[in-house]
């Protein structure tokens, strides 16, 4: 998977591209199934697969504050190629970037590579006040040359998956039901820091969901360990053979 860092940095021999937007925090069920239709519609194209993500949430410029997240930025890159997602677009999300209207994004794209079109949800938007919704896309596209493929929203016993809930759930220390979304165990993904008193702390490069402080049994590498987090802190009793590990929480 090629990974680009901002549309700026787009060129010819990346396209032709078909392109889904969005943020992919956890990629969780609806991301899976979203991503599924971005690689059949793009093989029925002659085009790539392509992602535009962020290199930050945007809620922490749209808000004034972003959720912790549910995924490690490298985790999430990994899980994209997993998916069968050929470009990845890391755009920065900035006041720039937010009063940017859809139109001249799209331009930006255009400008780069050939764009085939977009993949959309119903909801689904960006640009300057959300006003690249598909609709105006889809006229957007009649004019420039792209289609907008519009696919209904995932749903689990009748409710859209989203992150918000994940992330409620994990908070809550409902392993069961974050990984029922999920469609997998929920894990987190640090860098190993300094040992104290027999724990090794784990430092993430950015503010992840936990869950209350307190003893967890997880596996790291495949062997069980138990995760200790105090005040938003989280350690590991024992110092894994690895800098950077995934910790996978049972589910109980």
């Amino acid at each position: 998977m090629h990974v680009v860092q901002g549309v700026d940095a787009l060129r010819p021999s990346l396209g032709p591209a078909f392109i889904v937007v969005g943020v992919f925090d956890g990629m969780h069920l609806g991301h899976v199934y979203l991503l599924e239709h971005l690689v059949r519609e793009s093989a029925t194209r002659g085009a790539r697969p392509t992602v535009i993500t962020f290199d930050a949430h945007p809620d922490e410029v749209l808000m004034g504050r972003a959720p912790a997240l549910l995924l490690d930025p490298g985790e999430r890159l990994e899980r994209l190629e997993a998916a069968g997602v050929a470009v990845t677009i890391v755009q920065h999300f900035d006041e720039a970037l937010r009063r940017t209207p859809y139109d001249e994004f799209v331009e930006r794209i255009r400008t780069r590579l050939q764009l085939s079109g977009f993949l959309m949800t119903p909801d689904a938007a960006f640009g300057f006040e959300r006003q690249g919704t598909p609709v105006a896309l889809a006229d957007l596209g009649a004019r420039d040359g792209f289609e907008v493929v519009v696919v209904p929203p995932f749903t689990l016993d009748g409710e859209e998956v989203r992150s918000s809930s994940i992330r409620d759930a994990i908070v809550r220390g409902d392993f069961a039901t974050a990984a029922r979304l999920l469609g997998r165990p929920v894990t987190i993904t640090g860098s190993i820091g300094g040992a104290v008193d027999g724990r090794t702390r784990l430092d993430f490069a950015l503010p992840v969901a936990l869950p209350p402080d307190g003893d967890y049994p997880v596996s790291v590498d495949g062997g069980p360990v138990t995760l200790r987090l105090v005040r938003g802190d989280a350690y590991l009793l024992g110092e894994p053979s690895n800098r950077r590990v995934t910790v996978v929480f049972s589910g109980a």
